[in-house]
Protein backbone atom coordinates (compact mmCIF):
# COMPACT_ATOMS: atom_id res chain seq x y z
CA UNK A 1 0.00 0.00 0.00
CA UNK A 2 1.31 3.19 -0.55
CA UNK A 3 2.17 5.16 1.88
CA UNK A 4 2.27 2.15 4.49
CA UNK A 5 -0.90 3.20 5.76
CA UNK A 6 -3.11 6.16 6.95
CA UNK A 7 -2.51 8.21 10.27
CA UNK A 8 0.33 6.93 12.37
CA UNK A 9 1.34 4.48 9.96
CA UNK A 10 1.53 6.43 7.00
CA UNK A 11 5.59 5.78 6.29
CA UNK A 12 5.84 8.33 3.84
CA UNK A 13 5.13 11.15 6.22
CA UNK A 14 7.09 9.75 9.18
CA UNK A 15 9.99 9.56 6.68
CA UNK A 16 9.60 12.57 5.39
CA UNK A 17 9.36 14.44 8.93
CA UNK A 18 12.82 13.16 9.57
CA UNK A 19 13.69 13.42 6.24
CA UNK A 20 13.25 17.22 6.32
CA UNK A 21 15.61 17.49 8.57
CA UNK A 22 18.20 15.09 7.69
CA UNK A 23 19.68 16.21 3.96
CA UNK A 24 23.42 16.93 4.89
CA UNK A 25 25.38 14.29 3.88
CA UNK A 26 27.97 14.42 6.90
CA UNK A 27 25.29 14.85 9.36
CA UNK A 28 23.20 11.66 7.50
CA UNK A 29 26.25 9.73 8.06
CA UNK A 30 26.44 10.84 11.55
CA UNK A 31 23.27 9.51 12.44
CA UNK A 32 23.69 6.27 10.72
CA UNK A 33 26.70 5.80 13.31
CA UNK A 34 25.25 6.87 16.53
CA UNK A 35 21.41 6.27 16.63
CA UNK A 36 21.61 2.96 17.04
CA UNK A 37 23.82 2.92 19.95
CA UNK A 38 21.32 5.29 21.42
CA UNK A 39 18.57 3.10 21.25
CA UNK A 40 21.09 -0.28 22.42
CA UNK A 41 22.18 1.93 25.45
CA UNK A 42 18.65 3.36 26.01
CA UNK A 43 17.57 -0.52 26.13
CA UNK A 44 20.67 -0.99 28.73
CA UNK A 45 18.93 1.76 31.10
CA UNK A 46 15.82 -0.05 30.95
CA UNK A 47 17.80 -3.80 31.94
CA UNK A 48 19.28 -2.01 34.90
CA UNK A 49 16.53 0.47 36.31
CA UNK A 50 13.72 -1.77 34.78
CA UNK A 51 10.82 0.54 35.82
CA UNK A 52 8.73 -2.95 35.49
CA UNK A 53 9.31 -6.05 34.78
CA UNK A 54 10.25 -6.78 31.26
CA UNK A 55 10.63 -3.04 30.52
CA UNK A 56 13.25 -3.60 27.70
CA UNK A 57 11.45 -6.31 26.11
CA UNK A 58 8.23 -4.22 25.61
CA UNK A 59 10.60 -1.25 24.61
CA UNK A 60 11.78 -3.37 21.89
CA UNK A 61 8.88 -5.16 21.03
CA UNK A 62 6.68 -1.83 20.85
CA UNK A 63 9.86 -0.41 18.46
CA UNK A 64 9.83 -3.79 16.30
CA UNK A 65 6.55 -3.94 15.67
CA UNK A 66 5.88 -0.28 15.19
CA UNK A 67 8.18 -0.76 12.20
CA UNK A 68 6.90 -4.12 10.81
CA UNK A 69 3.66 -2.15 10.52
CA UNK A 70 5.17 0.44 8.64
CA UNK A 71 7.23 -1.79 5.81
CA UNK A 72 6.70 -5.63 6.20
CA UNK A 73 10.26 -6.31 4.62
CA UNK A 74 12.44 -3.54 5.86
CA UNK A 75 10.50 -3.59 9.16
CA UNK A 76 10.94 -7.10 9.97
CA UNK A 77 14.89 -6.38 9.35
CA UNK A 78 14.61 -3.30 12.10
CA UNK A 79 12.79 -5.58 14.00
CA UNK A 80 15.81 -7.74 13.87
CA UNK A 81 18.20 -4.98 14.58
CA UNK A 82 15.73 -4.18 17.69
CA UNK A 83 16.23 -8.11 19.34
CA UNK A 84 19.64 -7.67 18.54
CA UNK A 85 20.18 -4.31 20.34
CA UNK A 86 18.02 -6.32 23.28
CA UNK A 87 20.06 -9.25 23.51
CA UNK A 88 23.07 -7.73 23.33
CA UNK A 89 21.80 -4.87 26.32
CA UNK A 90 20.87 -7.65 28.51
CA UNK A 91 23.93 -9.69 28.22
CA UNK A 92 25.77 -5.76 28.68
CA UNK A 93 23.41 -5.29 31.89
CA UNK A 94 24.42 -8.86 33.40
CA UNK A 95 28.29 -8.32 32.73
CA UNK A 96 28.54 -4.86 33.79
CA UNK A 97 25.84 -4.51 36.84
CA UNK A 98 24.09 -1.38 37.85
CA UNK A 99 27.71 0.47 39.81
CA UNK A 100 29.68 0.51 36.13
CA UNK A 101 26.94 -0.31 33.58
CA UNK A 102 24.82 2.89 34.37
CA UNK A 103 28.43 5.05 33.78
CA UNK A 104 28.87 3.41 30.13
CA UNK A 105 25.16 4.07 29.17
CA UNK A 106 25.61 7.80 31.05
CA UNK A 107 28.87 8.02 28.47
CA UNK A 108 27.61 6.72 25.55
CA UNK A 109 24.46 8.87 25.44
CA UNK A 110 26.82 12.30 26.15
CA UNK A 111 28.62 11.41 23.33
CA UNK A 112 26.29 10.40 20.96
CA UNK A 113 23.76 12.53 21.69
CA UNK A 114 26.49 15.53 20.93
CA UNK A 115 27.56 13.96 17.91
CA UNK A 116 23.43 14.17 16.67
CA UNK A 117 23.65 18.18 17.72
CA UNK A 118 27.00 18.77 16.35
CA UNK A 119 25.65 17.06 12.97
CA UNK A 120 22.61 19.16 12.74
CA UNK A 121 24.29 22.62 14.03
CA UNK A 122 27.58 22.74 12.41
CA UNK A 123 26.37 20.47 8.73
CA UNK A 124 22.65 20.75 8.94
CA UNK A 125 22.53 24.16 10.40
CA UNK A 126 19.00 23.78 11.84
CA UNK A 127 17.31 21.85 15.23
CA UNK A 128 16.90 18.57 15.21
CA UNK A 129 13.57 17.05 14.39
CA UNK A 130 12.70 16.67 17.88
CA UNK A 131 12.93 20.10 18.82
CA UNK A 132 8.99 19.76 16.83
CA UNK A 133 7.97 16.06 17.47
CA UNK A 134 9.99 14.54 20.20
CA UNK A 135 7.73 11.25 19.95
CA UNK A 136 7.90 10.64 16.73
CA UNK A 137 11.89 11.79 16.34
CA UNK A 138 12.92 9.36 18.83
CA UNK A 139 10.36 6.08 17.03
CA UNK A 140 11.31 7.09 13.95
CA UNK A 141 15.17 7.98 13.94
CA UNK A 142 16.50 3.82 14.03
CA UNK A 143 14.51 3.30 10.99
CA UNK A 144 15.14 6.09 9.28
CA UNK A 145 18.32 5.37 9.67
CA UNK A 146 18.07 1.43 8.30
CA UNK A 147 15.83 2.66 5.48
CA UNK A 148 18.82 5.15 4.20
CA UNK A 149 21.46 2.76 4.45
CA UNK A 150 19.31 0.41 2.42
CA UNK A 151 18.39 3.07 -0.21
CA UNK A 152 22.01 3.97 -0.96
CA UNK A 153 23.43 0.55 -0.84
CA UNK A 154 20.74 -1.74 -2.09
CA UNK A 155 18.64 1.04 -3.52
CA UNK A 156 15.55 -0.59 -1.66
CA UNK A 157 12.14 1.07 -1.43
CA UNK A 158 9.52 -0.22 0.28
CA UNK A 159 6.98 0.15 -2.89
CA UNK A 160 7.64 1.71 -6.23
CA UNK A 161 7.95 5.17 -5.90
CA UNK A 162 8.75 5.52 -2.22
CA UNK A 163 11.33 8.11 -2.08
CA UNK A 164 10.10 10.55 -4.98
CA UNK A 165 7.11 10.86 -2.99
CA UNK A 166 8.79 11.13 0.22
CA UNK A 167 11.66 13.63 -1.54
CA UNK A 168 8.50 15.87 -2.60
CA UNK A 169 7.18 16.04 0.77
CA UNK A 170 10.07 16.92 1.98
CA UNK A 171 10.95 19.64 -0.12
CA UNK A 172 7.43 20.94 0.56
CA UNK A 173 8.37 21.25 4.28
CA UNK A 174 11.83 22.98 3.50
CA UNK A 175 9.33 25.46 1.39
CA UNK A 176 7.48 25.97 3.80
CA UNK A 177 9.86 27.08 6.14
CA UNK A 178 11.75 28.91 4.03
CA UNK A 179 8.67 31.09 3.27
CA UNK A 180 8.38 31.45 6.93
CA UNK A 181 11.76 32.25 7.26
CA UNK A 182 11.16 34.92 4.98
CA UNK A 183 7.99 36.53 6.15
CA UNK A 184 9.71 36.97 9.54
CA UNK A 185 12.48 38.77 7.85
CA UNK A 186 10.35 41.02 6.00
Amino acid sequence: MAGGGGGFLNLERHFAFYGAYHSNPVNVFIHALFVWPIFLTALLLLHLTAPFPRAAAVFTAVYGAFYVSLDRRSGALAAVLCLLCWAASSALAARLGFSLGWKVVLVAQLFCWTMQFIGHGVFEKQAPALVDNLVQALMMAPYFVLLEILHKFVAYEPYPGFHANVQKLIDAKRKEWADKKAKKMS
